[in-house]
């Protein structure tokens, strides 16, 4: 990011210039940025619970179905970080509309694709075009809003953004059982309209700058770097990893373009990610902690669809409705922690929100399908508390010894960072699940013989007799489900390791002299 794109406010810039303390149509101009940041919020997560609907109309295996989740999110992670720089050089307004338009086109296209290839394709374009959304209206409401009312702003900006991980499991579940799971796409054209209707109508352009610069070697060496290993993960497990020459293929190009842009950054003049932020002890620990909630957060979203409708047998609506909750407290407990900070220790709310998230993994690596509703909603509530203990104290403590210069580029690389924690966790997650499931499947199948004692009983002679086709085929899947409930066991564990390892970090954090005044919305893009 460099310092002229950054400057002009890039994924949450805390350098805006004072608003004028009166604007005309203030309400309106709120109203049709929220739109469009709901819209954008509820596309997180409001395809989870149609995937294995989706999966089923496009023949997808199920490691393949989630590529519909990490195209989006890595799309919108490589874009979000230009943002400030195509607001600068074309103008706030046409840019924000174009992210509009461009947003709903590919949801159209989301919602009428035939093929694997097809919507994976159109959710890369979907989150090309939304990655800007919330950036740039995050910077429409600092600018229309004095210094002493943004507080009372970035409160509703940030309901508009948690309205996606609490609404949308529950409004995708209820499309996809009564309508079709296409709808979780089409939803989009009438919200979109409205926004780019009240966009056109009040909201004013900014000033363009045609000098206004980016960094395209070191954007698309890293682009390039981020899709490369994106391709990597998401496809090694179907190909067997390096007996594949395009997997070996795709872990060259990664570690290529990483290497070129690692060596840019430190030696051109004004390079696309500034190195001195990594000086910052607190922002490396932070980009660090960030990652790993990336991971933890929808890595596990993308686990809980298929253990409730495949395993459990679920419908698709009592899927979203247990599911909510989790949402919920995220948003509880982040309305907690306005309260909270500069009361509390920042290091000590990590620490409670870390263990928050372990214990619910911990819970969830108990589970069977014969566990009960309540104890889904109670485990999925205690995570999302946990998510909301971690975010406004983690974003706080980033960035309270950061200079105020170099806080637009941080913001950008911060999100950078939990999106691609979020399309590695995702996709890993799924590798091992695919990977387990096999291995755990031949493990248990050698204890299955017609001499031992349990085949032995009556009641097994008759139904899953290995003599006959029948019973061999009821074997199968009583060790396949077996071996798939142990796989979800495996990868609940991995997550739950994960939050308890990032513990000892949080003793690197360190205060500042002074305190810093922060907008803690940021995280939330």
């Amino acid at each position: 990011m460099s310092a002229s794109a950054t400057a002009t406010a890039s994924a949450a810039s805390l350098t805006m210039p004072v608003p004028a303390p009166t604007v005309a149509n203030r309400g309106a101009i709120t109203a049709c940025v929220i739109l469009a940041v709901i819209m954008q919020a509820l596309d997180t997560t409001i395809a989870n619970v149609a995937l294995p609907y989706i999966q089923g109309s496009v023949s997808a295996s199920a490691d393949q179905i989630n590529w519909v989740l990490t195209s989006y999110i890595v799309a919108a992670a490589i874009m979000t970080p230009p943002s400030g720089f195509l607001a600068a050089r074309f103008g706030r307004k046409r840019v924000l509309l174009v992210a509009i338009v461009g947003f709903v086109v590919a949801s159209m296209l989301c919602g009428m694709a035939q093929s694997l290839n097809e919507i994976v394709g159109f959710r890369l374009l979907q989150g090309f075009f939304g990655a800007s959304l919330v950036p740039l209206s995050q910077a429409i409401l600092l600018d229309i809003y004095t210094v002493e009312e943004r507080g009372s702003a970035m409160a509703l900006f940030g309901v508009s953004v948690m309205v996606g991980p609490v609404l949308g499991p529950v409004i995708g579940g209820w499309l996809t059982e009564n309508i079709s799971w296409r709808w979780v796409f089409y939803i989009n054209l009438p919200i979109g309209l409205a926004a780019m209707l009240g966009v056109m109508a009040f909201v004013k352009e900014t000033k363009s700058n045609a000098g206004a610069k980016l960094d395209w070697l070191g954007f698309g060496t890293l682009s390039l770097g981020i899709a490369a290993l994106q391709m990597f993960l998401d496809r090694g497990e179907q190909l067997d990893w390096f007996s594949s020459g395009e997997i070996i293929l795709e872990a060259l190009v990664s570690a290529g373009a990483f290497y070129v842009f690692l060596v840019h950054t430190f030696t051109a003049r004004k390079p696309f990610v500034n190195p001195r932020l990594f000086l910052d002890r607190n922002f490396s620990v932070g980009m660090i902690f960030i990652f790993i909630v990336g991971i933890t957060y929808l890595a596990s979203m993308s686990l809980m669809t298929p253990y409730l409708q495949t395993l459990m047998g679920y419908p698709v609506v009592t899927a979203g409705l247990v599911m909510g909750p989790r949402g919920v407290g995220t948003m509880v407990c982040m309305f907690m922690m306005g309260r909270l900070i500069g009361r509390v220790d920042t290091r000590i709310l990590l620490l409670i929100g870390l263990g928050l998230t372990a214990w619910a993994m911990y819970d969830m690596t108990g589970w069977t399908p014969d566990v009960s509703q309540e104890r889904i909603v109670v485990t999925g509530f205690v995570q999302g508390a946990g998510l909301g203990f971690l975010f406004v104290p983690l974003t706080t403590v980033t960035f309270e010894t950061l200079g105020a210069e170099m806080r637009g580029d941080g913001t950008g690389l911060y999100n950078l960072s939990r999106n691609i924690g979020s399309s590695v966790g995702i996709s890993v997650v799924s590798a091992l699940l695919t990977e387990n499931v096999q291995v755990n499947h031949a493990d248990i199948a050698s204890y299955v013989s017609p001499y031992n004692r349990a085949m032995q009983s009556i009641a097994s002679a008759h139904w899953l007799n290995p003599f006959s086709r029948a019973g061999l085929a009821s074997l199968d899947g009583m060790v396949t489900q077996q071996a798939t409930i142990i796989s979800f066991i495996d990868d609940f564990k991995l997550m739950m390791i994960l939050s308890l390892a990032v513990m000892p970090l949080v003793f690197l954090l360190r205060k500042s002299a002074k305190p810093v005044a922060m907008d803690h919305s940021a995280v939330m893009e």
